[in-house]
């Protein structure tokens, strides 16, 4: 059923309107989905820090006092060494620079589907007057949306709690937004 009209106002069908849903359903999930991945980017480029350079400062702090003229030089060089096994093992164990990478590139992808959806919602729907059209590109937006679902890194959930406080505290907001909501 078509909504009569007395202004100017476009009728929007109900087939339009259910499309303009999905796509910005589409766009809410790709939001969650971009800023989890960049908190969880983030935490793994920190954690590489926060390990990597302790890791250098303790291993030259064993190589010197290896060379060290003291009591008890072998005992701290060992103990420095044991430290420093340990750290690098992590980091070569859980690799924080290739899953900041990775969640990092999700995010991104994430984003432009946002984007996307968001430019496909707010333009091509409001002057695309064919109805199948628009739902063929509303598929495809899909199908990117599952496709990156399947091939990203789940977002660990502390990530994705941040990420969500974060959005609910506006940090995903536009100013032209609240502007137009005024």
């Amino acid at each position: 059923m078509t909504k009569q009209s007395t202004t100017k106002e476009e009728i929007i069908s109900f087939t339009k309107e259910a499309i303009i849903k999905e796509a910005k359903r589409i766009e809410e999930n790709s939001l969650y989905s971009a800023k989890g991945h960049f908190v969880a980017a983030q935490f793994w480029t920190n954690f590489h820090l926060w390990i990597g350079v302790p890791t250098v400062i303790l291993a030259a702090l064993a190589g010197t006092s290896a060379l060290a003229q003291f009591d008890n030089h072998n005992i701290i060089a060992g103990i420095l060494s044991l430290i420093v096994v340990v750290l690098a093992a992590i980091t070569t164990f859980l690799n924080p620079r290739e899953k900041a990478s990775i969640h990092l590139t999700s995010g991104n992808n994430y984003d432009s589907l946002l984007s996307r959806a968001r430019m496909f919602w707010t333009i091509d729907c409001r002057r695309e007057n064919s109805e199948h059209l628009l739902a063929d590109k509303l598929k495809d937006l899909s199908e990117q949306r599952d496709r990156l679902n399947r091939e990203c890194p789940q977002i660990p959930r502390w990530a994705y709690k941040r990420a969500k406080k974060g959005i609910e505290e506006g940090e995903a907001s536009y100013e032209v937004d609240k502007i137009a909501d005024m």
